[in-house]
């Protein structure tokens, strides 16, 4: 039998179905379109890399609302107990520092920058964390009131889940041999520190850790990249540790680890955790969620209509 032999036509429709297998077609196409339409493709790409609205970030904000509002109580107890233990990442960087180097003034300055690794770590791998949850759920039941209940059932899972996971990372730390002692020790001082503040000072730093982890939230929904994200995310968390603010998860990390080490009663803490839990969702809902809703609607209300 005659070898068959193939074209220059057949060889070069055999390398453009190569080519349409390998997604290099498609790349042609779509350049070519862009082209066709007077450039129409690469415009829409640079609108994307615009500053977002107001209007644009909320509406992002209700939809990442939505996606974790649709997920199993289950789902989210695991999230929110996963979150938990990464949270004390940033007790846990802190300590570190200082007990290598001692509780100076310029070593705090220090430490805190490891301070906003956990929350890093939750927010960016998408754990729950409940004062984000001052944000996304509440800023949805704003505009669609049959979300409540659904919100509500989201809070009574996550916190109790981060608690739990908190408390586990305070056992690891405290109870086992995987930290050094001067590191352990460093870890439950900032526990009792925090535990031992007047309740009122308690509620407003509570107030002000709500309000910036809620602004990091709401950016965090508004940036184009992961890269810009870890920023936003790093410079406003910093700003939490360096003022010492109550927030509810991560300074339960330090002070259920003095409580694990025997420190301080379980009492002391419960009492703390209630008003760190109201100062945080104060802070979290009236000084950016209502806020951030109402220059969003009133932006939406005012946009011109288009002929």
């Amino acid at each position: 039998m005659p070898e068959e032999s193939t074209s220059p036509a057949g060889a070069e429709q055999a390398g453009e179905e190569h080519r349409e297998e390998s997604g290099w077609a498609a790349q042609k196409n779509e350049q070519a379109s862009s082209e066709g339409n007077g450039g129409e493709g690469v415009a829409s790409h640079q609108k994307n890399l615009e500053r977002p609205t107001a209007e644009d970030i909320y509406q992002q904000v209700s939809l990442n609302a939505k996606t974790e509002l649709k997920r199993s109580t289950l789902s989210l107890a695991i999230s929110g107990y996963a979150g938990g233990i990464f949270m004390g990442l940033s007790g846990l960087g802190t300590a570190l520092v200082l007990g290598l180097f001692g509780t100076s003034n310029m070593t705090h300055f220090i430490a805190t920058m490891f301070y906003p690794i956990g929350f890093i770590v939750v927010i960016i791998g998408r754990a729950q964390l409940f004062t984000e949850n001052t944000l996304y759920p509440v800023a949805l039941v704003l505009a669609e009131k049959r979300e409540l209940l659904n919100t509500l059932r989201l809070w009574c899972t996550v916190l109790p889940a981060n608690v739990i996971g908190a408390l586990t990372f305070a056992a690891l730390a405290a109870r086992t041999s995987a930290l050094m002692p001067e590191t352990k020790h460093a870890l439950i001082d900032l526990g009792l520190q925090a535990a031992n503040r007047h309740p009122s000072a308690i509620f407003w730093s509570a107030v002000t850790a709500g309000w910036i982890i809620a602004t990091a939230a709401w950016l965090v929904s508004g940036s184009h990249s992961i890269t810009g994200s870890v920023m936003i995310l790093w410079i406003l968390t910093y700003v939490v540790g360096l003022g010492k603010f109550a927030h509810c998860i991560a300074t339960s990390g330090e002070i259920l680890s003095a409580v694990v080490a025997g420190q301080l009663g379980a009492g002391s803490y419960f009492h703390w955790l209630w008003i760190a839990v109201a100062g945080n969702v104060c802070g979290g809902v009236f000084m950016v969620t209502l806020l951030e809703y109402g220059q969003a609607i009133l932006a939406k209300t005012e946009r011109p209509i288009e002929p």
